[in-house]
């Protein structure tokens, strides 16, 4: 198959206010060119709805009928990502008959993790049809279900356009693709042909809802709190028994498995820096698992913009830290990127989840097609 333009789309469960939207060019295996890419801000009222969505998913925990805010919310989202498509698409100077196909992720509203004997569940809002419909394209969406139905942690989803990305690296399993949003995830793969992936612990969700507790805004913006104050070691150390991380892969983790709770009776600086250094030194608990522990991590996602943060990851993780960036890839775009790549995956068949990334028991192909 020729290369095709492929949007992808993103709103991670930190809840930041935006819709990641990104232009690809790939056949799902290689990138050809990286297109234009956007953060399309959402209006106050929809983000407040899906607050308000998360809250009631989080009450509902799969137990009954789903809470009806969610008809509301996927129909309210997906007419908005709709609009961010074809705006990002006009943009670049390109029509939608310009376009293969969309990559539509949908916003995670609750993920478990399977259990011995019980298998996990995943939710995802977002209408691919409407969306089709919407935009005359083809869309990519829903691509966790099937994984999780066959007994997959139903995350990380970014292994194989990591990998692709890692190919242009020639690390030879000496680095890995380490993302920071809500939740941080690795992908390491030795280039020739294993490839590991999996959820080290939380990343910026415990953090953001910590200073939005003490009333200072939506995010410790360049780590000024964590770098004012002083970490609780003690109770650091006793965070840092949790089986979680230590727990072999494949593992994944929903946005709340971690909270700002594990800072209760902190102040807010101190607080700051205790839950920072939690999400680096879990990262090098996760480092220690793979098959080869890399001595470089490159970063994507909102993370890599804390400073704090990144000077925690080179101390307490024990690697070289650079942003994703320094490879000529574009940070903030890489998980819109690669719901385009695995939307161009999907269309043709290939495997979007593998036994080393999800669990999964053979490479699977996912996602649901609408158009």
């Amino acid at each position: 198959m020729d290369p095709i333009w492929a949007v992808g789309l993103m709103t991670g469960t930190v809840l930041d206010g935006n819709i990641d939207v990104a232009l690809l060019k790939t056949d799902g295996e290689s990138v050809e060119a990286f297109g234009s890419y956007t953060l399309a801000p959402y209006p106050a009222e929809t983000r407040e709805l899906l607050e308000e969505t998360l809250r009631q998913a989080r009450a509902w925990n799969f137990d009954g009928p789903e809470p009806e805010i969610f008809a509301k919310a996927e129909e309210t989202l997906t007419r908005a990502q709709s609009a961010a498509v074809a705006a990002l698409v006009r943009d670049a100077g390109l029509s939608m008959s310009d376009i293969g196909i969309v990559g539509f992720h949908g916003q995670t509203v609750l993920h478990r993790a399977p259990q011995p004997g019980r298998i996990g569940a995943t939710r995802q809002l977002g209408d691919g049809a409407l969306m089709s419909e919407l935009l005359g394209v083809k869309v990519a969406y829903d691509f966790r279900s099937i994984d999780v139905r066959t007994g997959g942690q139903g995350a990380p989803l970014a292994a194989a356009y990591h990998a692709a990305l890692l190919a242009t690296a020639d690390s030879n399993g000496r680095a890995a693709i380490l993302n920071l949003g809500g939740v941080g995830n690795v992908t390491w793969t030795d280039g020739a042909g294993q490839l590991v992936a999996f959820d080290t612990g939380p990343a910026n969700a415990p953090i953001n809802d910590f200073v939005k507790r003490h009333g200072k805004g939506e995010m410790d913006i360049d780590g000024r709190f964590a770098g004012a104050g002083k970490v609780d070691e003690e109770r650091l150390g006793r965070l840092l028994q949790h089986p979680y991380l230590t727990a072999p892969y494949p593992k994944s983790l929903d946005r709340f498995s971690f909270t700002a709770d594990m800072a209760d009776g902190l102040g807010l600086e101190d607080g700051a820096a205790t839950l920072t250094a939690f999400t680096a030194s879990a990262v090098g608990k996760a480092l220690d698992l793979l098959p080869q522990r890399p001595t470089s991590i490159y970063v994507s996602g909102g993370g890599r913009h804390n400073p704090t943060l990144m000077k925690m990851l080179t101390e307490r993780a024990r690697v070289d830290v650079q942003p994703a960036e320094v490879l000529g890839w574009r940070g903030d775009a890489v998980e819109a990127e690669c719901f385009a790549f695995l939307a161009v995956r999907v269309l043709r068949g290939l495997p979007i989840s593998f036994p080393t990334t999800t669990g999964v028991p053979k490479p699977l192909t996912g996602g649901r097609l609408a158009g």
